[in-house]
């Protein structure tokens, strides 16, 4: 990162802050080509939204969301609080009078906008480079004063909306996992909300060289139309977003990462087979499963202790009569050559010993009215689904009493992975309006629920990885991968799960992966879905973690699954995915060398076309296909029957399939049988 550039009158001024009647603003340059900006009524009030990430200058010149007192080894966004100090002076804009705040090459300009006699402030942000606007706000109504609104809510807050022009041929990206089945966000509207199956990030990249963070926590909406970009949130008590720009995408890839922070290394020992099921009733199920890996000469990596291994949800640790002896499993798992990973939810059932401890302690997410039990499960101790409490993971004090029972639970036993179920958090029905958090109302907060309960794991352990099904803004910071939840094990699903893992890349969350033949049924003994599975294999082969899970058919009772393991689809499937699995083995020291190129630039190791190629038009409309580091093209096969698909090789690349040299910039028809899916190599990457 390099310092602030002057400000546009030739002084150093890192920030402005400027007001036209009741509408105050204020705007901080972040390090390198990045721009903050905070406008409210009547004031700015420090920390914002709550907003995670939480972005201020560190007095150096340079800005970052990683606490430099975090661990050694390990990049936490924390939501660093602003800086102490005198304000910046305040300007007052009359009409016909601008400003101008310039970082590196974005500069923003503000100016008084008049409707009526109200007076407010309008904005545009510009690339220095070409005097090129980027993004300039739309008047949504003649009546309003600029782009943007905040309505009263009459208690302080307010709904914020947020509009922009759209410049045509524009293209948006990013935004989280969303399975629309599109890569590109351009004619669609997303909920800003947390769900299983849906991550929120609302980070977005635009073909036209900028980035964009809505750093609202709480619930809103985005949507992308040919002429215009509307965010907003529902609740909030002032407008803030991040604009940043740069040459190409892995420019702004990067730039995401100095303001977010840095996912640590992925350890070269997570980078095979990850095999789970729903569930591994016993200790020696988990132990046998091992072993016949290892018996058939299988590499594995890691092995999944499912949900209901405890006594009851909330009581931490392992259910005695399923783990008579954890610590003699993990060690036993350790000399097999794989790790365990234990799922946690954030969730506590009233039935469960510690409840009482959690709730006279102030330590579950309250309710505005009612009572505070947010969702519904199935648990050991009940015969039907019961209400459960949620840990109120945006509370220190619960988080450092989570982190000390898994500490004790599982820690002590040897436990280094936990896989983070259930923190969108899950709640049903899906209302956050009644949720009461320690850090402010639900609608406000909600989203930035992922992050802190990560946050309690990745505090109290450093070297914890971590596997979540939702996310936040810096969350890979955290050591955090993500799972695009539970999915249908459909053809469908699947085509599906290739965008959402490019979106998941281009929202700056690079470790990402997918149930591998769907999460809801399949069964392995029907030759339609045993195709399937191995097309889906084969395409988890090139993605950033290779792991199995799901529930499949025939159930052996409600919350326990049939056999999925490789070797229980069959002998043909068996052999080809056998063979896939050695190919993974072989690209392990490449993706170790991914790992590292990550963490210091940012780049996702898996990522679309556009990255690599943003000079090629045709690549940014490619959606199917992605490559993996600089080094394969991968063109996963999402059609049952499918022999053959069409391949577009960009332009600007020197491309070898099958010992045969292709020119880019062309499509290409290539062989896909059930052995294998089409990867073609670059020749001339450097």
């Amino acid at each position: 990162m390099t310092g602030l550039d002057p400000a546009a009158d030739g002084g150093t001024a890192a920030s402005i802050r400027v007001r036209a009647g009741h509408e105050v603003l204020l705007a901080e340059a972040l390090g390198h080509n990045a721009i903050r900006l905070r406008l409210g009524r009547h004031r700015i009030r420090p920390g914002g939204n709550g907003a995670f990430a939480e972005i201020s200058p560190t007095g150096s010149g340079m800005t970052s969301l990683i606490d430099p007192t975090g661990p050694p080894g390990l990049t936490r966004s924390t939501g660093l609080a602003d800086p102490a100090g005198p304000p910046e002076p305040e300007t007052v804009l009359r009409a016909g009078q601008r400003c101008q705040l310039t970082c590196g090459q974005l500069r923003l300009e503000v100016w008084q906008e008049m409707a009526g006699w109200e007076p407010g402030l309008g904005l545009s942000f510009t690339d220095t480079k070409d005097d090129a606007t980027l993004l300039s706000e739309h008047r949504i109504h003649f009546s309003w004063p600029a782009g943007h609104l905040l309505e009263g809510r009459g208690d302080g807050s307010y709904k914020l909306v947020q509009e922009f022009i759209a410049a045509p041929a524009e293209r948006f990206y990013g935004l989280g996992g969303h399975p629309s089945g599109h890569l590109s966000l351009n004619d669609q509207a997303f909920d800003l909300v947390q769900r299983n199956g849906e991550v929120c990030l609302p980070v977005v990249i635009s073909s036209r060289g900028y980035g964009f963070i809505w750093n609202h926590p709480g619930t809103g909406r985005a949507e992308f139309t040919a002429e215009t970009v509307r965010w907003t949130a529902d609740q909030a008590i002032q407008l803030d977003y991040v604009v940043f720009c740069g040459d190409s995408p892995a420019d702004l890839l990067r730039t995401y990462a100095d303001l977010t922070g840095y996912a640590p290394v992925m350890p070269a020992w997570a980078l095979g087979l990850w095999q789970s099921n729903l569930r591994y009733t016993h200790q020696d199920e988990i132990l046998a499963v091992a072993q016949e890996y290892h018996r058939r000469g299988l590499p594995l990596s890691v092995v999944v202790s499912d949900a209901g291994h405890w006594t009851a949800m909330g009581d931490f640790g392992f259910d005695p009569a399923e783990y008579p002896d954890p610590a003699g499993l993990i060690s036993q798992l350790h000399e097999l050559g794989c790790e365990l990973m234990v799922s946690v939810w954030p969730t506590v059932s009233p039935l469960a010993a510690s409840y009482p401890a959690w709730r006279e302690a102030g330590l579950l997410v309250a309710a505005e009215q009612g009572g505070a039990f947010p969702t519904m499960m199935f648990d050991k101790p009940a015969s039907q689904p019961i209400p459960l409490a949620l840990i109120d993971a945006t509370n220190p004090a619960a988080r450092t009493a989570l982190w000390d029972a898994l500490e004790a639970a599982y820690r002590a036993v040897g436990v280094k992975m936990f896989w983070l179920d259930a923190d969108e958090p899950e709640r049903l029905p899906g209302n956050s309006r009644n949720l009461s958090f320690w850090a402010g109302p639900g609608e406000q907060m909600v989203n930035r629920y992922p992050f802190d309960h990560a946050r309690a794991l990745a505090e109290g352990a450093p070297d914890v990885l971590l596997l979540s099904r939702s996310a936040w803004l810096g969350q890979q910071s955290l050591g955090c991968a993500v799972w695009s939840g539970d999915i249908p094990a459909t053809w469908d699903s699947l085509a599906r799960q290739v965008k959402v893992g490019l979106q998941m890349a281009l929202s700056g969350l690079p470790w990402w992966t997918s149930d591998i033949g769907g999460f809801f049924g399949g069964d392995p003994s029907d030759p339609d879905y045993r195709e399937l599975f191995v097309r889906w294999f084969q395409y988890g082969v090139y993605c950033p973690l290779l792991r199995v899970h799901g529930i499949r058919e025939p159930r052996r009772q409600a919350d326990v699954g049939g056999p999925n393991e490789i070797w229980a689809f069959g002998d043909q499937a068996y052999g080809i995915l056998v063979e896939a699995l050695r190919r993974r083995q072989a690209l392990r020291p490449y993706l170790a060398d991914l790992a590292r190129q990550t963490s210091l630039t940012g780049l996702p190791p898996m990522r679309p076309l556009l990255v690599d190629f943003p000079d090629d038009p045709t690549a940014w409309l490619t959606e199917d296909q992605f490559m993996l580091g600089d080094r394969y093209l991968v063109a996963p096969v999402t059609r049952p029957g499918a022999r053959q698909r069409e391949v577009y090789l960009p332009n600007g690349g020197r491309w070898v399939w099958q010992g045969q040299e292709l020119a880019g910039g062309q499509h290409y028809t290539l062989e896909a049988p059930l052995e294998s899916i089409p990867v073609v190599e670059r020749a001339d990457r450097s």
